[in-house]
């Protein structure tokens, strides 16, 4: 399982140090790379800690992107 913290509030994603400092928040998907995260606790602890209601942190799971089991698209009009 590899997990990404994203705000859909600002579009950053909430990243761990990869230096052993505090967990930040990036908008550039390859430094978010260090913020994949294997279980749903980590990720669940590190919205605990570090977000606030505004920042509306969603959980992404990478594997199912691009799956049968893909996320929905919503909000698209033709």
């Amino acid at each position: 399982m590899r997990l990404l913290i994203q705000s859909k509030a600002t579009g950053l994603f909430l990243c761990p140090s990869l230096t052993g400092g505090e967990p930040e928040w990036v908008a550039d998907l390859r430094e978010a790379g260090g913020g994949v995260v294997s279980d749903v606790e980590t990720a669940f602890q590190l919205v605990t800690d570090n977000c606030e209601a505004d920042d509306q942190p969603v959980l992404i799971d990478l594997d199912r992107l691009g799956t049968g089991n893909d996320y929905p698209v919503t909000g698209v009009s033709s």
